[in-house]
């Protein structure tokens, strides 16, 4: 369940925030750029992030004005208005104290508040964060002015599709439902006017010399291969800020919840409360199966309505009559296939040629696939990189063919079944080359 939306009052701007989880300790979260709260629950592994920092701190998130669901502003705020943001949020939900938690351009707001408001910051923590955005001779890390302007015409040209993406989030830049998510998000979150005024803001930012004022528990968190702040930000920002604690993360995404989330998450925890727990993953190793009706649209407007619904429930049966029959369960039905579960990848495949014999007759052609991989156990469904793959893997078959992943195929050696090679494919969405094979019956 997602949290309620509220607003606080700071000065004559209503600021959205949500809260969830229980203290102590409190601790605020600074987005970076441009964000939108409740477009954050949309994406899995942004909501996991989310739901993680809440099982050890009541986690406040927020919206700064300006953008996502707070109120839109004639003038972007300075660095000192978005600190009243802060304590106006903290207020609202009788916050006295907080650690704060900033990413990005959040990272450097957190930092002047903390050297602002020691009394009422009880721990600085910085992702990805820089006290300076624009190059200078004793700055070498910044961005060029031409490359200040490159990201000026780029939300100029392309705002509305997935920005900078490759960037922010390399790990998952191919992944096209991201990639969705990812647009939507920037759209929701504010104009391409709003989003140009506050990148040229954020490269006239420079704290540099309220560094050493900084008083209270700092920690530094960026991965080395970030691509859209310098790693070399970090190391600066450490050695400038007293007794700060500086990670580096072996990751390229910019954003926390990436590549690195798990590990921020652990650093994060372990800073906060002297007690480090990682979750616990529930993943299975599993034979995952998929069987689609080819043809069905034809034979479903040859049919008629009433005849294909039960030619369609026949078909229903006859599977789970198999799966069943070879301990396979059903994790659900996708229209006029099937998504299965085994715990053995011989019963597997011959699970999916019974399947596929049975069709016959109903007058009916199958494609089934095959892969075996560790999957994440979601309640009753499973998830993970192994489903995909399945599914990609079942897409190339052949009309009546079982197709399954060298995988599957070196796993079952022994078991008397026999294979024809398909050779080498590229599977969407999937890195690497993938060769497969087809069961022969």
């Amino acid at each position: 369940m997602l949290p309620d939306t509220r607003y606080a009052r700071s000065g004559g701007v209503n600021v959205a925030y949500q809260v969830l989880g229980k203290g102590p300790p409190d601790l605020v979260v600074v987005p970076g750029w441009v964000s939108n709260i409740d477009l954050s629950w949309e994406e899995p592994a942004f909501a996991r992030f989310l739901t993680r920092l809440s099982s050890f701190s009541r986690v406040i998130l927020f919206d700064k004005r300006g953008t996502g669901l707070s109120d839109r502003v004639a003038d972007m705020p300075s660095l000192e208005v978005r600190m009243d943001d802060v304590w106006a949020v903290m207020r609202a939900v009788g916050s006295e104290v907080a650690a704060l938690l900033g990413y990005s351009e959040g990272g450097t707001m957190c930092a002047l508040f903390a050297a602002t408001y020691p009394a009422r910051t009880s721990a600085l923590i910085m992702a990805g964060a820089f006290p300076r955005r624009r190059w200078a001779p004793d700055y070498p890390w910044g961005q060029t002015d031409a490359q200040i302007q490159h990201a000026l015409d780029l939300i100029q040209r392309e705002w509305g599709g997935p920005v900078n993406i490759d960037a922010h989030a390399p790990s998952m830049a191919q992944d096209e439902r991201f990639r969705q998510w990812w647009a939507r998000r920037l759209r929701a979150s504010a104009s391409p006017a709003a989003a140009m005024t506050l990148l040229r803001m954020n490269a006239e930012i420079d704290i540099r010399h309220v560094l050493p004022s900084i008083r209270v528990p700092t920690l530094i968190l960026h991965g080395v291969r970030d691509g859209v702040v310098d790693p070399g930000t970090a190391r600066y920002l450490a050695s400038r800020i007293p007794g700060a604690k500086l990670v580096e993360l072996n990751g390229a995404d910019h954003i926390p919840w990436g590549d690195n989330g798990d590990a921020i998450l652990d650093e994060v925890e372990d800073f906060l409360t002297g007690v480090r727990h990682s979750p616990e993953y529930d993943r299975v190793l599993a034979t995952i199966l998929f069987t689609d009706i080819v043809g069905s649209t034809d034979k479903a407007v040859s049919l008629g309505d009433r005849r294909w619904s039960d030619l369609l429930e026949c078909h229903h049966a006859s599977v789970r009559r198999e799966l069943e029959r070879f301990r396979g369960r059903e994790i659900g039905t996708t229209g006029d296939g099937f998504l299965a579960a085994f715990d053995g990848p011989a019963r597997a495949v011959r699970c999916a040629c019974a399947i596929s014999d049975n069709m016959q007759s109903l007058g009916l052609e199958v494609r089934a696939g095959l892969h075996t991989g560790e999957c994440e156990v979601m309640g009753d469904a499973l998830g993970g990189i192994a489903i995909h793959i399945g599914a990609r893997v079942a897409a190339l078959a052949q009309p009546g063919e079982v197709l399954v992943s060298a995988t599957v195929k070196d796993l079952v050696a022994g078991s008397a079944l026999s294979f024809h090679d398909r050779g080498v494919h590229a599977l969407k969405g999937v890195p690497g080359d993938w060769r497969l094979f087809a069961v022969e019956r």
